[in-house]
């Protein structure tokens, strides 16, 4: 296994790791809407939430050796269900044509203002 780590997005707050590559796949730990350079900017709206997250999974990806086009499988936590048209529209606008499988799970709140976390699971080219 191999950890991944990379300064494109957030330094985890918690045990964990940005990523773990083993045997060709990179599993992408849940991502919230943090700007790694900007740590304490504001979150955002759902749209933005979800672009940001998104763009903190790509970024771990890309420093794994991949990229959201060979993502196999996205689960996304949404702290209220009310959101999901804005979160799909920006998930479809960011993903294209490309659809992994995919989870939504309505979740309870998380830290701070946050109202979406993605993590995702991605082959290695």
């Amino acid at each position: 296994m191999t950890v991944i780590s990379t300064s494109g997005a957030p330094i985890p707050a918690g045990h964990y790791s940005q990523g773990i590559v083993h045997n060709g796949v990179i599993y992408v730990a849940g991502q919230l809407a943090i700007d790694p350079d900007n740590p304490e900017s504001p979150r955002g709206d759902a749209d933005a939430q979800t672009r940001q997250a998104l763009h903190n999974v790509a970024s771990i990806l890309r420093a794994a050796g991949s990229n959201l086009s060979h993502v196999l499988q996205m689960t996304v936590y949404v702290t209220d269900m009310s959101l999901w048209h804005d979160v799909n529209a920006a998930y479809a606008d960011i993903m294209g044509e490309h659809r992994p499988s995919r989870a939504i799970v309505p979740i309870g709140p998380l830290k701070s203002d946050f109202v979406i976390e993605i993590q995702a699971i991605a082959a290695i080219p």
